[in-house]
């Protein structure tokens, strides 16, 4: 389907108990990171993302680029 979410956990997320007992402060990190880089994201991991077909090769480019530095963000913050 086109709709997805991202939740930081190590278990797999299919509930409101099992989203809710994800890593919120890791999410910030995430959408923080993406929000810097010019990509907007629903604020909340309890909130969908949707794939779209309006979106440019470029476009996907730098929403990769971007996801990979907010992850690497999220990494060096559960790190410390």
């Amino acid at each position: 389907g086109s709709m997805f979410g991202i939740f930081f956990n190590d278990k797999d997320v299919y509930d409101y108990e099992t989203s809710a007992a994800s890593d919120q402060e890791a999410f910030k990190v995430y959408f923080k990171s993406m929000l810097e880089q010019g990509i907007y994201i629903a604020p909340s991991q309890f909130e969908t993302l949707f794939m779209s077909g309006a979106h440019s090769d470029e476009d996907i480019e730098k929403t990769e680029a971007a996801a990979r530095n907010a992850f690497k963000a999220v990494a060096q913050f559960k790190n410390k």
